[in-house]
């Protein structure tokens, strides 16, 4: 080549090599961390976002916070991703897996400083990994999960998100029974798309509570229909039920008013027979995913009959798997057997909204958490609180068991981490004892945002689980007290320690490989 540069990226590219691209990714990838740090634990701070067009949201869930921060580095986006997998598959534990993959990072970063390979760092914190698994499982708490406990994780998972303690108690029994309704046996599990969350400002979040049924965003189609309707047969038909039309185009003459009121005749007919057919089969109360022309709801409202027209897709499959009723095409089709059945139907006001409440009958599987609250912003914030406690109980019974909370399954990885780096040869037993130094971060944090000293609350941790072989921090007051999670009620599903441990862990070892970045137009 005659010694001349050959050039294989357009002029517009840009690329970062070696300690630049690993610290850039790095330094990106602990701000992610530090931007969410402050919400974890009982004792943690909320976050307001504003977005360009002045919608606000007031939250401290991980997941929602570092979405609603339209992050673009792409290091960032990782530990980003990573709160979004984290909330997918377990609910809780956003900022948990956030804070633990940004401090694996700057524990890296040290690591390359001081001339550690970035594979023998990988190696080294997979290895860590492992044994951090095995310590998840060996402080499961053995036996089945009773309500008391299932009511703990619940509460736990509650506490410090804006729920206040004395709401998350009754929220907790709120969520338990929502979870033990849908729970059939222990090979399918608990069948958590049964149960869903309805929203409503107007009240304080002490009025929440459980439907055993399902409630629709939806008014009558017309005003003269019955408000309730007891002992209901339901029906759901995907169909319009107007006036039919021709599919070719035609001029009809009409030359006097024989012909007209024969025509109007006609289309009243065909309306009143709509009416008619779901009269006779038995229903009295009507939904329809398509249009209903108006005159239809009168005559349904004349004999007694419940009528909602437009559902929408997943409304209609909330009541059919509410009510055992069969979705029909049309109104001709309909049979006695496709009808549902539910204990009562009724439609009440709230504010200038109307929600239709179908509650009850032999085969309601589904079940809605009704939560209120004074403002939108309470409202949404508690709605995150109720399917994050959903999750995690569903998570506890599905999935694995509880471990203590409270920072006390941290600090017991961390001890057997480091007990178990003694015997690692190599430059890789520094990776490993770095991924213990990582882990203490939680509980740090946790002693942190509760008041504490953190480097203290540390050795005194450290020293009660040598004593004890099991010791947390548990917010009292206005700080905190070195105790035993369990005996407080502070439960954590081992699930969400599993699954935060993990995708923390490969978030980091997958930034800390990049030693290239190359952006191109």
């Amino acid at each position: 080549m005659g010694g001349q540069p050959m050039f294989i990226l357009s002029e517009d590219s840009e690329r970062t090599s070696g300690e630049d691209a690993q610290s850039s990714n790095i330094t990106a990838g602990k701000a992610v961390s530090e931007s969410v740090r402050t919400t974890l634990g009982p004792r943690g701070m909320d976050k307001m976002l504003v977005s360009d067009g002045g919608d606000v949201v007031i939250t401290n869930d991980g997941a929602t916070i570092l979405d609603e921060m339209d992050i673009e580095h792409p290091a960032a986006q990782m530990l980003s991703e990573v709160a979004e997998t984290q909330e997918e598959e377990v609910g809780d534990g956003t900022t948990t897996a956030a804070v633990l993959a940004g401090e694996l990072l700057s524990k890296a970063e040290n690591l390359l400083e001081d001339d550690v390979h970035p594979t023998t760092i990988v190696e080294g914190y997979h290895e860590a990994a492992d044994i951090a698994r095995e310590t998840i499982d060996d402080a499961t708490l053995a036996g089945d999960l009773d309500d008391d406990q299932l009511l703990q994780v619940a509460e736990s998972s509650m506490t410090g998100k804006g729920t206040g303690d004395v709401a998350a108690e009754a929220l907790a029994e709120t969520v338990v029974d929502a979870v033990r309704h849908v729970d059939g046996d222990r090979e399918k599990g608990v069948d958590r798309e049964n149960i869903t969350i309805h929203a409503q400002t107007g009240a304080a979040s002490s009025a929440t509570e459980l439907v055993e049924g399902v409630i629709i965003d939806e008014e009558p189609v017309s005003a003269e229909s019955p408000r309730t309707v007891s002992d209901a047969s339901i029906a759901v038909v995907d169909a319009d039920l107007e006036v039919s039309e021709s599919n070719i185009d035609a001029e009809y003459n009409v030359s006097n008013v024989d012909q007209l009121n024969a025509a109007i005749e006609a289309e009243e007919s065909e309306l009143r027979a709509y009416a008619e057919a779901l009269d006779e089969v038995g229903a009295n109360v009507v939904f329809i995913t398509g249009s209903m022309e108006d005159r239809v709801g009168t005559y349904l409202a004349e004999r007694g009959i419940l009528a909602f027209e437009s559902l929408g897709d997943d409304d209609a499959k909330s009541i059919c798997s509410a009510t055992d009723t069969s979705r029909v095409g049309s109104v001709d089709t309909l049979e006695a057997d496709d009808l549902g059945e539910a204990g009562e139907v009724s439609v009440e006001k709230y504010g200038d909204e109307e929600l239709v409440f179908i509650e009850g009958g032999p085969a309601a599987e589904a079940v809605t958490v009704f939560a209120r609250g004074g403002t939108e912003h309470v409202v949404d914030e508690l709605e995150r609180a109720l399917r994050d406690a959903l999750d995690v109980v569903t998570a506890a019974l599905d999935k694995g068991g509880v471990v203590a909370g409270a920072g006390a399954t941290e600090i017991a990885i961390a001890d057997a981490i480091r007990e178990a780096s003694a015997g690692i040869e190599g430059r890789k037993q520094l990776a490993v004892e770095s991924f213990a130094d990582a882990i203490d971060v939680l509980p740090r944090t946790l002693a942190e945002n509760t008041g504490m000293d953190p480097i203290d609350a540390l050795v005194d941790l450290r020293a009660e689980h040598e004593e004890t072989g099991r010791a947390g921090i548990i917010s009292e007051g206005q700080s905190g007290v070195i105790d035993d999670p369990v005996d407080h009620g502070v439960l954590d599903p081992a699930a969400v320690k599993h699954e935060a441990l993990e995708s923390a862990n490969e978030a980091a070892t997958m930034i800390v490989r990049i030693d290239d970045v190359i952006s191109a137009e």
